[in-house]
């Protein structure tokens, strides 16, 4: 008897791309620093909770991303939920620029990784768990600290476009 396997997709990478397009997620950058202690620091909206007992979230990474070895083999990094303000530093976090951390306002968290200022929220995370699926990396991250700016509003992206919260 033979294992059942998934059928052929049935559409294009360009429909897929755009059917996620339709999911509104956050949008935040991950922080970390390499073995000789470089600053990195990537846009990512792959984040999602997992688990409150244990406090877990993940995100993912592109495999052949310039960034990888860095979070793949460090202990720790720190993943920063951007507020509406702060679209320009998902752009910059976003975009080839050499030195994505001039000029930005940060501090180092706990375990070293950097936290951007203003952020709506910070989680910092103990690397606990990586899988490889597809042509990306899923980070599992065990948040040891976490916080909350008060009233901020969260910066949303959707269908290739930055938003604010709109309460209905």
């Amino acid at each position: 008897m033979s294992t059942p396997r998934a059928q052929a997709p049935s559409f294009t990478a360009s429909h897929f791309r755009a059917a996620l397009g339709m999911f509104a997620t956050g949008v935040t950058i991950v922080t970390a620093r390499t073995a000789e202690g470089q600053r990195v620091g990537l846009t990512a909206n792959s984040f999602n909770s997992v688990s409150l007992a244990p406090p877990l979230v993940l995100w993912s990474l592109g495999r052949s991303a310039g960034t990888m070895p860095a979070f793949a083999r460090g202990s720790h990094y720190a993943i920063n939920i951007l507020a509406a303000d702060q679209r320009e530093l998902a752009e910059r976090f976003a975009s080839k620029t050499a030195d994505r951390f001039a000029g930005v306002a940060w501090r180092e968290g706990g375990s070293g990784a950097p936290l951007i200022d203003g952020a709506a929220a910070v989680f910092e995370c103990f690397n606990r768990s990586q899988y490889e699926e597809g042509d990306h990396v899923i980070f599992v991250g065990e948040v040891e600290r976490c916080s909350v700016t008060a009233g901020a509003t969260p910066l949303i992206f959707h269908g290739g476009r930055y938003f604010s919260e709109l309460p209905l």
